[in-house]
């Protein structure tokens, strides 16, 4: 609860023991609390309700976390998801923000752990400003739908490539260097390599330049990072 003001968040959890020890921790803290035991009840409840925050298990019946969470960003939710993951891969962590998510919590988690993480994302959401459009050449970037077009037509694009197309768009002209966008767009609690910004470049450049070898927008600075020029 902040200023009296009650969160509702949709905790998925096909494991009983976990959903119900959750539910009566974010209980105790205050936070209203639904269950759902799979994905398509997730995407369900997720669609039909509002809800603060997700909690989000990758290993579900009938649809992944994943596929639950890329269904939801597709559609236009903007609801802050934590996902719930049992692995401790680096490319499982890219794969979840990726398709969206905002954050994740390795299993075993400490549930101090988690309600600090719940709290900063709550605080965040609250805290971030009206969704624009970015506009650039025939490109348009709508944080409002979480949609890139060219030309009017909407390109296929994941949820990390449209906030670091963001953070580019909103710094015209300015050099970023790979830590800041690592920081901005991945988030200080996540431990990825530079390697991830330049392959998520390398993407974002076959789909808004004419020529992705000869780029017009955007520009590599040499051992430092990247500018966007337009």
């Amino acid at each position: 609860m902040e200023n009296g003001r009650i969160f509702r968040i949709l905790v998925v959890e096909d494991e009983p023991g976990i959903a119900f020890a959750l539910e009566n921790d974010l209980q105790a803290e205050g936070y209203a609390t639904t269950l759902a035991a799979d994905g398509l009840e997730a995407l369900e409840r997720a669609r039909s309700e509002i809800f603060d925050l997700i909690l989000l298990d990758v290993m579900l019946p009938h649809k992944d976390g994943f596929e639950v969470c890329r269904e939801l960003r597709s559609g236009g939710s903007t609801t802050p998801i934590i996902i719930l993951t049992a692995k401790t891969q680096e490319a499982e962590k890219i794969l979840g923000l990726d398709v969206g998510a905002d954050d994740y919590v390795t299993k075993p988690f400490s549930p101090r752990e988690l309600r600090a993480r719940i709290r900063a994302l709550l605080r965040r959401s609250a805290n971030e400003p009206p969704s624009e459009v970015l506009r650039f050449g025939s490109c348009e970037l709508d944080m409002t739908r979480f949609e890139l077009r060219r030309d009017g037509q909407r390109l296929e694009t994941t949820h990390t490539e449209l906030k670091l197309l963001a953070a580019f768009v909103r710094s015209r002209g300015r050099v970023l260097t790979r830590e800041s966008l690592l920081e901005e767009v991945w988030g200080t609690g996540v431990f990825v390599t530079d390697r991830v910004v330049d392959n998520h470049v390398v993407a974002l450049r076959k789909k808004i330049e004419e020529d992705p070898t000869a780029p017009r927008y955007l520009i590599s600075i040499r051992s430092v990072g990247y500018r966007f020029d337009g």
